[in-house]
């Protein structure tokens, strides 16, 4: 990247170099027609007889050599902002084939641990059931386990699968009214069950929004996940939705690092995830705050992430409320 990036200035340098160089052939050579022109004039008018004559066309050459001076440093300028502004563009988009090649790759290293790892979870598990006599509570335990993996594979294709639908635009949205309340209650009590104290939730009734379920359902799971993944085992992961005049806001506070002020506005960018993937220690594939983020815009809401206090990071999601609920 940088050897690119130093033959690419290079190059581009030698381009002005040799730009300012010809301007300044022009130049002499432009010099040079005006003293031939004032000697065939000295040949052909007599300055001491005809000096009114003589001078003014004295002031004729002159304008002429200003004018020649001006359309030469014109162009010149002209080529010069053409050719930067060319080679802006085009370092530009090699720069973001760049960054979108290696964040290709690192989805692609992602994905890879993110389907390995519940799998093999869940192969070990069932070896374990076949080859063991265990109680049933061992296996009650197993089994959940089993499921919980399957869970987390069904949630990567779900974010996979709607990802491709929305960019390709093929995902019909099923519009209906439902209580917003009602779903972020279902997600908590899902991920309490898995992650057993660590949820608080404060979640008024009778937020109802209109929107498509499975795709807003899609979009607060990802909060809640990313929220547990950053999150250290003893913290505590707060879920409240509430109203503020027009909106249903849902907001989701985590215990975790929290996100520096110059990466907010980055990570609801596709595929963009901190550090390299090979030795990032948190598990994901870039896909979720992303794909969250359209699925509110798409419903004409707004996502934003702030800092939680003392520490952590809080993501709120608003939505219009349902007509008559305002």
């Amino acid at each position: 990247m940088r050897v690119v990036s130093s033959l690419y200035l290079l190059i581009l340098g030698y381009i002005i170099a040799a730009l300012v160089f010809w301007e300044m052939r022009l130049q002499q050579q432009n010099g040079r027609i005006y003293a031939q022109e004032v000697i065939t004039l000295r040949s052909q008018l007599d300055s001491t007889r005809y000096p009114n004559v003589y001078r003014y066309e004295m002031q004729q050459l002159n304008k002429k050599l200003d004018s020649r001076t001006t359309q030469y440093v014109a162009e010149g300028t002209t080529f010069l902002i053409v050719i930067l502004i060319g080679a802006a563009v085009v370092y530009g988009s090699f720069i973001r084939r760049m960054n979108l090649s290696r964040q290709q790759n690192n989805f692609m290293l992602a994905v890879t641990h993110e389907l390995k790892s519940p799998l093999a979870s869940i192969k070990l598990n069932l070896q374990t059931l076949d080859k063991h006599q265990l109680d049933e509570e061992k296996r009650r335990k197993l089994i959940e386990r089993c499921i919980n993996e399957s869970n987390r594979l069904n949630d990567l294709c779900n974010n996979m699968l709607f990802t491709s639908q929305i960019e390709g635009r093929q995902y019909k949205q099923a519009m209906e009214a439902f209580s917003l309340s009602d779903m972020a209650m279902d997600v908590s009590a899902e991920f309490a069950a898995r992650y057993q104290r660590r949820f608080e939730q404060d979640i008024d009734d009778g937020c109802r929004i209109i929107g498509d379920q499975a795709m807003l359902r899609i979009a607060i799971t990802n909060l809640v996940e990313n929220a547990v993944k950053y999150t250290p085992a003893h913290g505590t992961i707060r879920i409240s939705v509430n109203t503020a005049g027009a909106a249903a806001v849902v907001q989701i506070a985590d215990e975790g690092p929290g996100i520096p002020d110059d990466e907010k506005k980055r990570i609801f960018d596709k595929f963009y995830r901190v550090g390299n993937e090979e030795s990032r220690k948190t598990k994901g594939t870039g896909l979720g705050l992303y794909l969250s983020s359209r699925i509110v815009r798409q419903h004409k809401g707004r996502l934003v992430v702030k800092d939680n206090e003392p520490q952590g990071t809080v993501f709120e999601l608003q939505l219009p409320l349902a007509p008559g609920r305002a």
